[in-house]
């Protein structure tokens, strides 16, 4: 009897481990299907096309790996700020920086010449206690809609010509959109290569020995190199006598240059975080390895006390906050988060 008993006992618990396994094995396939409807619904809403089954195959495993990557940061520990899955989540991270970070951090102390040594708000004292020249702010303020370079590592003259749109406006009291296209066709120094990286300091001299840049609706972006248009560069609509760096490594002095206009700046903007950053105070785990330009547009404090730059990108208003993204300000490292201290500068008229 108990010799039948414990043969009962055995095969229950081989139905139970067998029941365990079939539902795992259900789970998986059920997540398996929900994953490849949810990319078939994300290519339909992004308009993405692959060339074969091969490279969808291929895609779909990225995908899926950087939805779960997202699912688990937004699950966990609260950080103070969120991922979600955008244009971008059929890109590795590799291929996404190879794409959209093109600033030269390792050419600065090199190929740069004539620096300006001046820095006119070194005696700024009294400045906004909060500050939105971007979100919410189009129709007041010296910041032209979010702009989408596309898959050209161009980001250096983008940033140029955000804080050169803005001087201009504050000047003229006239908000235009300037060419970005001019500069990657037109500016063939050495050290700027279009849509294979540039410095932003290089774009502003490239401008004033071009006595200027026309506008975008003239000479419109087309997100890849091309051969200069000297005809339609030949009619500026705004102009810059120079640009000023901001004293390095001083948040302090970048505040103080803020406070008057948009600034252009060099940040870190690598790793899965800042690819799908979607909302919150970035306070994401960076270095100081410049690669990417972007314009700092603003500043502020949420509730909580925490302090934010905020940040005009130029990957499109489907990225981030609207196109812009909010960066812990005033941190203990004299660099600040991403470097954002370190390489600031903006044009002078």
């Amino acid at each position: 009897m108990a010799s039948t008993n414990h043969f009962q006992c055995m095969f229950l618990a081989l139905l139970f481990v067998l029941g365990v396994f079939s539902s795992q094995a259900s789970s998986r396939l059920f997540n398996e299907q929900t994953m490849l409807e949810r990319h078939e619904q994300w290519m339909a809403h992004h308009g993405r096309v692959y060339k074969d089954v091969k490279e969808k195959d291929i895609r779909f495993q990225i995908f899926k790996e950087n939805v779960e990557r997202i699912n688990a940061f937004n699950e966990g520990v609260d950080r103070g700020y969120k991922l979600s899955v955008n244009q971008f989540a059929d890109q590795t991270n590799e291929e996404f920086r190879a794409s959209r970070n093109g600033y030269k951090r390792q050419s600065i102390e090199v190929m740069s010449v004539s620096k300006p040594t001046t820095f006119r708000y070194a005696n700024v004292t009294v400045v906004p206690k909060v500050l939105n020249r971007g979100i919410g702010y189009l129709k007041k303020g010296a910041v032209t809609p979010v702009k989408d370079q596309g898959q050209c590592g161009c980001c250096w003259a983008f940033s140029a010509v955000a804080s050169m749109e803005g001087i201009n406006q504050l000047k003229t009291g006239k908000l235009v959109s300037l060419s970005e296209q001019e500069i990657v066709d037109c500016d063939v120094k050495a050290v700027d290569q279009g849509c294979y990286g540039g410095l932003i300091d290089s774009a502003f001299q490239f401008i004033k020995q071009n006595k200027g840049l026309t506008t975008e609706a003239n000479y419109p972006y087309v997100g890849q190199d091309g051969t200069c248009n000297s005809k339609k560069a030949a009619t500026p609509a705004a102009k810059i006598t120079g640009y000023e760096d901001v004293p390095s490594n001083k948040e302090k002095a970048l505040l103080q240059a803020v406070a008057n206009h948009p600034v252009s700046v060099a940040i870190e903007a690598s790793g899965y975080n800042f690819q799908f950053y979607s909302s919150g105070i970035f306070t994401g785990t960076c270095g100081t390895n410049l690669d990417h330009g972007v314009t700092a547009v603003g500043y502020g404090a949420i509730a909580n006390g925490t302090k934010y730059w905020l940040i005009k990108n130029s990957w499109g208003s489907g990225w981030g906050e609207n196109g812009y993204i909010r960066m812990k300000k005033d941190i203990a490292a004299k660099e600040g988060l991403c470097g954002i201290a370190m390489k600031a500068s903006y044009p002078i008229v």
